[in-house]
C-alpha cells in the first residue's frame, strides 16, 4: 500500500476529510470518502471518490466548482498555477479573449468555467468555453461536474506519487 494512503487511513475522520478538500472543495464529498476508510489501495480510493461524487446533489457540485479560479486568471499560485501552466505563455490577445469568455460564461451560468486544464493550450480552453456557453444549464452543470471529477482524480494521483 502507498505510504501516503496508509498514513491518511490512520487519520481522524475530520483530518482525513481536510486532506481531501485540497483536491476537491466539496465538504460532503470529502466526508463521504473519509468515512469509506480504510481503503486498501489506489483503486479502492478512486472507487470511493467516484462513488461519493456520483451521489452528490447539484449544490455540492457547485460548492466544488466555486473553489476554482477562472482559467487564465492573473497571479495564480500553487496548484491552480501548475494546472493552468499552459495559459501563462499564451498571447495577450488570447488571454483577453479568455477573460471575456470567462465573464460571459459566469453571467450565463452563475459559476466559474471549469475545465481540466492539464494538457490543454489556452486556445483549446477558450474554444471549449465558447462551445459550452451554448449548453443549457443542466447539461453544462453535468459537463462541469465531470471536469471537476477529472481534476480531482489527477490531484489525488499526484498526491499519491
Amino acid at each position: 500500500m502507498n505510504a501516503k494512503l496508509a498514513a491518511w487511513n490512520g487519520l481522524l475522520e475530520e483530518d482525513a476529510a481536510s486532506v481531501l478538500l485540497a483536491f476537491c472543495g466539496c465538504r460532503k464529498w470529502a466526508r463521504c470518502v473519509a468515512r469509506a476508510r480504510p481503503l486498501e489501495g489506489r483503486g479502492a480510493l478512486f472507487r470511493a471518490a467516484e462513488g461519493c461524487w456520483t451521489g452528490l446533489a447539484e449544490a455540492d457540485w457547485l460548492e466544488a466548482i466555486a473553489g476554482h479560479p477562472p482559467i487564465g486568471a492573473p497571479n495564480l499560485v500553487g496548484l491552480p498555477a501548475r494546472e493552468q501552466s499552459a495559459v501563462r505563455g499564451a498571447p495577450v490577445e488570447t488571454l483577453s479573449e479568455l477573460a471575456h469568455a470567462n465573464r460571459d460564461y459566469r453571467e450565463r451560468f452563475g459559476w466559474t468555467f471549469l475545465v481540466c486544464a492539464t494538457g490543454k493550450t489556452a486556445e483549446e480552453m477558450l474554444s471549449l468555453c465558447r462551445e459550452r456557453i451554448h449548453n443549457d444549464h443542466r447539461t453544462e452543470l453535468a459537463v462541469a461536474a465531470e471536469e471537476q471529477k477529472k481534476i480531482t482524480r489527477l490531484r489525488i494521483e499526484k498526491w499519491l506519487t
